[in-house]
């Protein structure tokens, strides 16, 4: 039995789906810092607490991905510069959920379903995978 999104709690609004995203956000980047202070402690000022800072920013991107129609692997883009971009991005996208205002990649549609009542046209409402949908009758 699925759940009506009408039950579940109303889409957030701009303010509020702002608030969530910087707290994801300063989430990862708070502990980010702490790591970098300590690792500067022990080893000092060099490439090893460079790199230190990135730790958990990265494993927080991976974890969140799925949730925003990312790849875990878009975390790996912390090494390379634009990863805070793309944390930014994911972090108003998880802040939606369970609704989505973006096209959903071709293996979510499944799990996904479009909403048509007036109070939230054009969005997506992650419905629970039925775990009988890929079982065949004998």
């Amino acid at each position: 039995m699925s759940v009506e999104p009408s039950a579940v709690r109303a889409p957030l609004g701009r303010r509020a789906r702002t608030t969530v995203a910087a707290v994801i956000v300063l989430a990862a980047v708070v502990p980010a810092l702490l790591v970098r202070e300590l690792v500067e402690v022990r080893f000092g000022d060099g490439p090893v607490a460079d790199v230190s800072f990135l730790v958990v920013p990265v494993v927080m991107t991976a974890w969140l991905a799925p949730y925003a129609s990312y790849r875990r692997r878009d975390a790996l883009l912390w090494l390379v510069g634009p990863g805070a971009l793309i944390f930014a991005v994911i972090a108003w996208r998880v802040a939606l959920a369970p609704y989505r205002d973006w096209r959903p990649r071709p293996d979510e549609v499944p799990h996904m379903r479009w909403l048509s009542d007036p109070e939230r046209a054009g969005m997506w409402y992650v419905a629970k995978a039925d775990p009988n949908a890929g079982q065949t009758a004998r």
